[in-house]
């Protein structure tokens, strides 16, 4: 009997998924493997929303392979021991996983490439399975990376994606033994808005995106209020949905929102080619500035916690500990104002997002945060967004704002993005408890100019 491994990492499905149908090819039976990883509770990057996400994930997988005659081998420790050990366990020809684009990823393939040497088993990574297309497929003449969406987004709309492999009908797997997925109600810390995950979830999403709110994108992607994306990319991140199936579903609805939102995934495949290329981009600044960053404790504080006195920012920052999520727009402006308002180092930013967002991925949460923050891949590096202009723009009746900060519910809408504006009866009418602004945009935008050398 020839068996072959799985190592589900970030591409937590049974549809579309090329590693695992690749390796019931390879062999009579199949261990579809995860592993709880000592590794990335020591980078930091196991926090409880996405502990939690991934517990449904992990169940969800489980379900769907047992309706399939199989089941998920559940392993805790270091990556790189436990699939070693089951690999002695039932002598397994190959490690099937698929490839990823961190530091952390490049080196979990290294190293399990050079201890399976030694037993027999062989490795194979397979791309184009995190991502639409893989990180390393589009180059332009001469370099290894696109620094540039626009140029890269024209070679990747030609070039297309992979076709859609279709799920299992049966998976069999040997007798080995499994540790118990963690239940979601015993990890404590997580958002109490926090989305169900899992592939089932995710299709669902999906398939209600797809049949209602998506031909109307292009035109309400930034309307914060109306809340009207997609909401896939904590499944994208986990891998509970393929970025091409997503893509070959949304390219044949046709209207130009589904186009917009085409143009969504590849900025998320952009920024994976970027940092596969510059793996320290996810520390170091991708275009150095010569930054003299600031550290004022308090103003970090009240950035984080929703207290800084700008509406717009403050309800993005509610919404992002609520829900572990943020509408994308929201995402730019609070990044903007803590790295150019504040002036404040984006990797303080970037960390914090990081410790709450359900769809915390380094390609794309590092390299957005750099974009914002000047030393990315923007091509005005300087653009500052001004708070109050982008919530009366985006949010021009308040309803985002009130949504998250309820003490702003009685101001009127002239003055729900500047509640300092009241003056007597107005004020007193208002009755709000809300702090003054902890800056002024002037004096911020100055003050960044004036470092940068603007």
């Amino acid at each position: 009997m020839t068996v072959s491994i799985v190592l589900f990492t970030s591409d937590l499905r049974l549809h579309d998924n090329p590693v695992l149908r690749a390796a019931m090819r390879d062999a009579e039976r199949v261990v579809p493997l995860f592993v709880y990883d000592d590794g990335v509770r020591a980078a930091g990057f196991d926090v409880p929303n996405r502990r939690a996400f991934l517990a449904d994930c992990l169940q969800d997988l489980d379900s769907g392979l047992r309706g399939r005659g199989g089941r998920l081998v559940i392993r805790s420790g270091d990556v790189v021991d436990q699939v070693c050990r089951v690999v002695q366990e039932i002598g397994a020809q190959g490690v099937h996983v698929a490839g990823g684009v961190s530091r952390y990823a490049t080196r979990r393939e290294e190293r399990l490439r050079t201890a399976l040497e030694d037993t027999g088993c062989r490795l194979v990574v397979h791309d184009a399975v995190i991502t639409a297309v893989a990180p390393g497929e589009l180059l332009p003449a001469g370099k290894d990376h696109y620094a540039v969406f626009t140029p890269y987004h024209r070679r990747w709309s030609a070039a297309g994606v992979r076709d859609v492999v279709a799920p299992p009908r049966k998976v069999r797997v040997p007798d080995v033994a499994s540790e118990s997925v963690l239940p979601r109600a015993e990890i404590t810390g997580v958002s109490p808005g926090l989305d169900a995950g899992g592939e089932s979830a995710g299709r669902r999403r999906l398939r209600a995106w797809l049949s209602g709110d998506i031909t109307q994108y292009e035109d309400g992607q930034d309307d914060v209020a109306g809340d009207a994306t997609s909401r896939l990319s904590p499944h994208l991140h986990f891998g509970t949905l393929s970025a091409a199936e997503v893509i070959h579903r949304a390219s044949r609805e046709g209207s130009s929102g589904a186009q917009a939102f085409v143009r969504q995934l590849a900025w998320r495949d952009f920024h994976h080619q970027v940092l596969a290329a510059r793996p320290d981009a996810a520390a170091q600044n991708y275009r150095p500035r010569g930054d003299r960053w600031r550290t004022d404790k308090k103003e970090i504080a009240a950035w984080a916690e929703g207290r800084t006195g700008y509406p717009f920012v403050d309800a993005a920052m509610r919404q992002l500990s609520h829900e572990g999520w943020m509408h994308n727009r929201a995402r730019l402006v609070v990044a903007s104002f803590l790295t150019k308002t504040l002036y404040v180092d984006w990797r303080v930013g970037a960390q914090h997002f990081l410790s709450l967002l359900v769809d915390g991925d380094v390609a794309n949460n590092q390299m957005n945060w750099q974009w914002a923050a000047g030393t990315g891949t923007d091509t005005r590096p300087n653009r500052v967004l001004n708070p109050v202009i982008q919530g009366k723009r985006f949010d021009p009746r308040g309803s985002y704002v009130r949504r998250w900060l309820p003490e702003l519910a009685d101001v009127p809408n002239r003055y729900i993005h500047e509640p300092w504006k009241l003056q007597g009866q107005d004020r007193a009418d208002a009755d709000i408890d809300y702090p003054d602004p902890i800056i002024d945009l002037a004096e911020g935008r100055a003050r960044f100019e004036r470092a940068r050398d603007v």
